[in-house]
């Protein structure tokens, strides 16, 4: 039995604040898919994600994140949402005067892992599963910028999300590092996870194939990866 879309957006208006940024979205997204958002500056891919992870409400058309209705989703239980998928972002946000392991305990606490075992366990397996494993007691700014990236990716694999948005999670990264984060991500998209990363780097989309959207004109389009680099 096939399983429902992780992502279903159907004639969804996506606002910032008053202003509409894109109309009419249509969008389905299931397990195992890799898919990249590309589009010039302020063509709406943040606000796409943003709406997905529901920092921004969704106010019009229908919208379904891992299960979650968006259109009824209350402020008070967007956290609930963020519980079903991981978030990736450009800039990291990671507790700089804690160390790996402290940030990755902090998000396991605030998520309800009781048992202190459980969660030394689990931050073991992201931790080995992003090549960390012997990193744990560094503070992010005694790592590397690929590492810093590398430990958000842990972050947001720690309740084990069918759904992972990435935003940028290259842009600040110098060309050799970048690939080793994105074969991680096209890694967990072929173990059965659904990602989708915004990102202006045209030159990756041939190198690591998936499904390709744009945010052009107000619209998000479906085009063909041969296409995107004149996008």
């Amino acid at each position: 039995m096939e399983h429902a879309p992780l992502i279903q957006l159907s004639e969804a208006d996506l606002h910032q604040e008053e202003h509409v940024v894109l109309r009419g979205v249509e969008l389905e997204a299931r397990a195992g898919e890799f898919i990249y958002l590309i589009g010039r500056t302020g063509s709406g891919k943040s606000s796409l994600l943003k709406t997905l992870y529901g920092e921004l409400p969704l106010t019009s058309g229908t919208g379904v994140v891992c299960g979650m209705d968006l259109r009824a989703l209350k402020q008070r239980k967007v956290h609930l949402l963020r519980r079903k998928l991981g978030i990736v972002f450009q800039d990291f946000e990671l507790l700089t005067d804690r160390t790996a392991e402290q940030n990755l305990q902090f998000v396991l606490k605030v998520t309800d892992w009781k048992d202190a075992a459980d969660r030394e366990r689990r931050i073991a397996e992201v931790l080995e599963a992003v090549g960390l494993e012997n990193k744990g007691y560094k503070r992010p700014l005694e790592l590397s910028g690929g590492e810093r990236q590398r430990l958000a990716i842990a972050r947001a694999l720690l309740n084990a999300p069918d759904l992972i948005l990435a935003d940028e999670p290259t842009g600040n990264l110098d060309p050799e590092t970048a690939e080793g984060i994105l074969t991680l991500l096209h890694n967990l998209a072929r173990e059965g996870r659904c990602i989708l990363m915004a990102t202006h780097n045209h030159d990756i989309l041939k190198r690591h194939p998936g499904r390709v959207l744009r945010c052009q004109n107000g619209k998000l389009e479906e085009i063909k990866a041969a296409t995107a680099p004149q996008a």
